[in-house]
């Protein structure tokens, strides 16, 4: 296989909902696994999971729950509207593709489930009062935190997948019916899921991706002060 450099592969690496019936090497997807867990994670707890959904039964079953999550976020995104940065006929073949991998994400030869165990609290007469303060003060963004050790993993899976020549998107719809996909992967009450990645040959061509540039996202030093690197 044709070796590409890191960043073809991070400007090439589009969305890919549309996959060929061809089986995925078990050597290819654990070369992609290996590339995950070279990922950091927050203390270096490694706390992450990943489980490989093969079978055509289990992916029929997250697949049911993947439709059934999707209706609710069709909803989301017709009443959102085009975002700005798109046109009509940009935001039409998006919304298209999502609808197609709603339908047929169970197709996909690997449905990949990238997970999370939830790390045990030290108790706050452990801390000093000023720590239990902060870390209070910190609770409501404890998804934001926790995401910052399992999406790491979850971008290198991204970028071995391309290097590889295979597709895959990172989507969340699923976690609208996390309880149901618990029960059908098994999964323990402290683990949670954070992506389901349909993984497989694409039918469709990589990149390049379109991206608003760098001078309209980013800024120096303060808000508002446009980064003009």
């Amino acid at each position: 296989m044709h070796e590409i450099g890191l960043f073809e592969a991070m400007y090439s690496a589009r969305a890919i909902r549309r996959f060929k019936p061809d089986p995925v090497p078990e050597e290819v997807i654990t070369k992609v696994l290996d590339a995950a867990i070279r990922a950091p994670s927050a203390g270096n707890s490694q706390n992450w999971a990943f489980l490989v959904v093969r079978d055509q039964e289990q992916r029929g079953k997250l697949a049911e729950i993947y439709r059934k999550a999707s209706d609710a976020v069709g909803s989301f995104y017709a009443a959102r509207g085009r975002p700005a940065h798109m046109t009509d006929e940009q935001f039409r073949r998006f919304v298209s593709s999502g609808m197609y991998l709603w339908d047929h994400i169970g197709e996909a030869p690997v449905l990949l489930v990238a997970c999370l165990k939830q790390e045990p609290l030290p108790p706050p007469d452990a801390l000093p009062a000023a720590a239990v303060t902060a870390f209070y003060a910190a609770m409501p963004h404890l998804a934001r935190i926790s995401g910052a050790s399992i999406y790491p993993a979850v971008q290198n899976i991204i970028l071995a997948c391309r290097a590889l020549g295979l597709g895959t998107v990172m989507t969340t719809n699923h976690i609208l019916y996390e309880h149901e996909v618990k029960e059908v992967l098994g999964l323990p009450t402290d683990v949670e899921t954070y992506t389901l990645m349909p993984i497989g040959y694409p039918h469709n061509k990589f990149g390049p991706v379109s991206r608003r540039p760098v001078s309209e996202v980013a800024y120096a030093d303060r808000w508002g002060n446009s980064w003009r690197g």
